[in-house]
C-alpha cells in the first residue's frame, strides 16, 4: 500500500510540475539561441564609400535582403553578416566569397553585375551592418 501511496503522490507531483517546466522550456527556449549581435555603423558615421554602397543597396539588395535584421525577407537578413563567423550558407564572410556571391549569385539569388568601384562601395556598407 505503501507503494501506491507513494507511486500516486509522485504523479500528482508531475502533473503539477509538467505545466510549469514546459511554460519554462517555451519560455527559455528562443533565449537559448539567441545572441547579441553588434549594432550597426550610425548612418552619421559612414565615409563616403559607406554611403554610395548604401544607395546600391536600396537599388540592388534591399527589395530581397533587410539590412538590420537577421530575419529574411526573399533572402537572409545581413544584419552584422561581416562580423559573424559564417554567413546562412555557412561559408565565412571574406569579401572574397561576399564579392563571389553578389556578383555570381547563389542558389535563388542572381547574379548582380556591378563594377570594380560599385562592389568595393558596396563591400564597405556591408562592413557597416
Amino acid at each position: 500500500m505503501r507503494t501506491r501511496s507513494f507511486l500516486s503522490s509522485m504523479a500528482v507531483s508531475l502533473s503539477v510540475l509538467t505545466p510549469a517546466l514546459t511554460l519554462a522550456v517555451v519560455l527559455a527556449a528562443p533565449l537559448a539561441g539567441c545572441r547579441s549581435l553588434p549594432p550597426s555603423k550610425p548612418a552619421a558615421l559612414w565615409t563616403p564609400e559607406e554611403a554610395r554602397g548604401a544607395q546600391l543597396y536600396q537599388l540592388k539588395c534591399a527589395r530581397c535582403h533587410y539590412p538590420t535584421t537577421t530575419h529574411g525577407l526573399h533572402g537572409p537578413g545581413l544584419q552584422a553578416l561581416t562580423k559573424v563567423k559564417s554567413m546562412p550558407s555557412g561559408a565565412p564572410p571574406t569579401d572574397e566569397r561576399l564579392t563571389q556571391v553578389v556578383l555570381h549569385g547563389r542558389l535563388e539569388m542572381p547574379a548582380t553585375p556591378l563594377d570594380d568601384g560599385q562592389l568595393s562601395d558596396l563591400l564597405a556598407y556591408l562592413r557597416t551592418l
